[in-house]
């Protein structure tokens, strides 16, 4: 779709084009504006990358922008109630807080959660590091663990980093096998494209296939040739199977371009060789004549590659499938080939292009404990599903106050009632977020980020995960109020301030420290193109009038281009990339599709693929044991929807209204087996909570599965949501189990849940 713009009741004067901030998928917007008014949002057809594609939350902009209930004045709790104040006031508040929680229990009790949005945020990009060191505290959550961590674990275990992901080439690949994703409805994800939908039709109408494998019959799965309905939590022992069919059928083929450049092949063969088709068949619900098939067609396609996503990642072998689509891609010969999975090239200085080309320290989990469950960091950080304890449980280290940025914890994280009880027994509490919500109704303070059309934008982390090297960089479309201070202002500011530094504090203090410090490390880095230059020289480059006099988040990113694979260099390459180049085109720099890379991408310390990571082959006992699982237990999986981006659009009308799409999903089979009827009423019980939601009886889902969205349940009190209130649904992570987790990449088990499920009488 290309225009999803509003009427032109009023006429424009000028227009601005950006990227959408909403999503991975960095669709170009042309925005009409009439003095501070948003007169009409649609496609920049013009932007290299998306070609005046658009979903319907890129044109919402105005509405976010607009919306009554989005915070333009700090809050603070008093008597129970938030109340506005001034930004001084609220800064002073923020000081006490965390000033008493320190003098009591230390810098480790204070714990921080991201949240999604900060993704998408150049400012959360290139300031949430900087407020964490300046806390001080391992106590580190984020919603990496409940989403993509797996993925990234297992690449860094493989390739060197937790950015080394190889994505579908899907403009070249004429076969695609996908797992656990419905890009028709979310888009594509740590692979990142605008339209993934016309994508994928265009590879079909070149003659190409696409399988889909998934428990429901989603829209992608609909498009495509064939539908696998697996069941969920079972994708490791699928791909597994399909690994030892290829090697069974003596058709594994790395493939000239990796000959010396692999590690494991042999060990992999062994150790899965007892993961046959007609071993796991039973348990993953398809047969194991399917099974041969699709691996030997993955084979004999020219140009195939196998992609899993969300499904494959929120289980609790997410670490061990995730690892098993590269293996599959290795293996069948579609790793590092044109059409097949590929590395992407990042225009912005990254790990997969910093340092010495092909060899690197490599990854590990486990530098640190969390305090009650001994569970190892991954990231740097800890499982979100460990909040709560981390909380409730006395001792030295435990969490008495929380910073949360841009995050929705109580609706997206395990066990949401026992976390919304935690939060409530904080000592302290600060929320740096647009809305009052379910998460930040817990904030002493809410600090609030201005509307993304007042800050500057560039995909900073989705397009290390980029269909192609592109760049579009993105000024404000407006002018920051008088008195709003910018998000990075705003997050530098809490640095200083939890540092000890007062309310004083200048924003502008803590970016020339942060800045410095980029640059005296990139200066010591022999491999780097400023290598051995003076830092004070390459200060003055990145802030200098003639460069725009540039700070915070643009100062830092221009730093990150100028050093990049494609950037100027300061003076090495006129021509390269910078924000000043940027700047000078719109709608963006297309630098050409997907490369080969190996070995130069990788930075693991034996210089080559580690496709039999030891971390990996010890999961396999646990991977063998599920095969005893009931195939015919009740599990509830989650699903996405077009107009949905988690929890933090429902208060959009346009998104939210018409037909309900918070319903429990249920197979005819099931719901005659129970007594349900469609649209009546269904108790769903798990181990740690209950929910009842209107019944949608659908063959769109296989039996002895049900499926309920994922980001609802907006009827908590002391909130300020008036629309997401009204549409509030009912929170599905209320049954999520807190003890759930993959134990390789602490991700947090979102799908597969045991479930009861029982009519409700009227």
């Amino acid at each position: 779709m290309t225009d999803m713009g509003q009427s032109d009741t009023v006429k424009a004067d000028r227009v601005v084009v950006r990227t959408c901030p909403l999503c991975e998928a960095g669709c170009g917007l042309e925005i009409s504006v009439r003095d501070t008014t948003v007169v009409r949002i649609r496609g920049d057809m013009n932007d290299v990358f998306s070609k005046g594609y658009i979903c319907p939350k890129g044109s919402t902009l105005k509405q976010l922008h607009e919306d009554p209930d989005r915070l333009r004045q700090p809050l603070v709790k008093r008597d129970g109630k938030h109340v506005e104040v001034s930004w001084e006031e609220a800064w002073e508040h923020v000081e006490r807080g965390f000033t008493q929680v320190i003098a009591d229990h230390g810098r480790e009790s204070i714990g921080a959660y991201l949240g999604n949005p900060g993704a998408h945020n150049l400012s959360a990009m290139t300031f949430n590091r900087v407020l964490l060191t300046a806390i001080g505290s391992r106590q580190r959550f984020s919603a990496s663990s409940v989403d993509q961590v797996p993925k990234q674990v297992s690449a860094g275990f493989m390739f060197g980093t937790a950015i080394s992901v190889p994505v579908p080439d899907l403009d070249r690949c004429d076969y695609l096998l996908m797992l656990g994703a419905n890009p028709y409805a979310s888009n594509g994800s740590l692979a990142t494209a605008p339209d993934w939908p016309g994508r994928l039709e265009a590879l079909r109408a070149r003659g190409g296939r696409i399988i889909v494998v998934d428990p429901r019959r989603s829209r992608t799965a609909e498009s495509a040739d064939e539908w696998l309905a697996i069941r969920p939590g079972t994708d490791a022992l699928l791909l597994a199977a399909m690994v030892t069919a290829v090697f069974e059928a003596q058709r594994a083929q790395l493939g000239d371009h990796l000959a010396g450049h692999v590690n494991g092949l042999a060990e992999v063969q062994e150790a899965l060789a007892e993961f046959t088709p007609e071993a796991v068949a039973r348990v993953v619900g398809i047969d194991a004549v399917t099974i041969r098939r699709i691996a030997v067609e993955l084979c004999d396609a020219q140009r195939a590659a196998v992609y899993g996503r969300i499904g494959t990642t929120t289980v609790s072998f997410g670490t061990t499938a995730s690892w098993l689509v590269d293996v599959l891609n290795a293996v069948t010969g579609n790793l590092d080939i044109v059409g097949g999975a590929m590395f992407p090239l990042p225009v912005a200085s990254g790990p997969t292009t910093r340092g010495k080309p092909g060899v690197g320290k490599g990854f590990r989990t486990g530098r640190g404990k969390s305090r009650v469950r001994n569970f190892p960091e991954a990231l740097g950080e800890f499982p979100a599903a460990l909040m709560a304890e981390e909380i409730d449980t006395p001792g030295p280290g435990q969490i008495r106050a929380m910073v949360v940025v841009g995050g929705n914890p109580v609706l997206s994280t395990p066990n949401s009632e026992q976390l919304d009880k935690s939060f409530a027994s904080l000592d302290f509490m600060v929320s740096v977020d647009i809305y009052l919500n379910e998460t930040s109704r817990h904030a002493d303070v809410i600090l609030p980020a201005p509307s993304s059309l007042y800050r500057s934008h560039y995909d900073l982390a989705l397009l290390n995960f980029a269909l192609r090297s592109v760049a579009n960089y993105s000024p404000p479309v407006f002018d920051l109020p008088p008195g709003v201070p910018d998000e990075w202002e705003i997050l530098a500011k809490l640095a200083g301030i939890v540092q000890g530094l007062g309310t004083n504090v200048d924003p502008d203090t803590i970016d020339d420290i942060s800045i410095r410090s980029l640059i005296e490390s990139t200066v010591r880095d022999d491999t780097s193109v400023i290598a051995g230059r003076n830092p004070d020289e390459i200060y003055q480059a990145l802030s200098s009038p003639e460069n725009g006099s540039l700070r915070g988040p643009d100062r830092i990113l221009d730093l990150l281009l100028r050093i990049g694979p494609f950037g100027e260099g300061f003076g090495a390459n006129p021509a390269g990339a910078s924000v000043a180049m940027l700047k000078q085109h719109p709608h963006g720099v297309d630098y050409g599709a997907l490369i080969p890379r190996i070995p130069e991408v990788l930075r693991t310390p034996s210089g080559k693929i580690e496709l039999a990571p030891a971390e990996l082959i010890a999961d396999l006992p646990r991977l063998r044991a599920s095969l005893s699982a009931d195939p015919d237990a009740m599990l509830l999986v989650g699903r996405r929807h077009l107009r949905s981006n988690n929890s933090w659009m429902h208060n959009i009308r346009v998104l939210v209204k018409g037909k309900p799409r918070c319903t429990l999903q249920i197979h005819p089979d099931d719901a005659a087996r129970l007594g349900v009827v469609n649209g009546g009423a269904v108790r769903v019980t798990s181990r740690v909570g209950s929910v009842i939601a209107p019944a949608e009886i659908t063959d769109a889902i296989r039996p002895r599965v049900v499926s309920l969205p994922h980001g609802w349940g907006h009827n908590l009190p002391d909130t300020r949501q008036s629309v997401a209130h009204e549409f509030a649904g009912v929170n599905s992570n209320v049954l999520t189990d807190h003890e759930a987790i993959d134990p390789l990449s602490g991700n947090a088990v979102l799908n597969g849940i045991p479930v009861a499920v029982t009519a409700e009488s009227v």
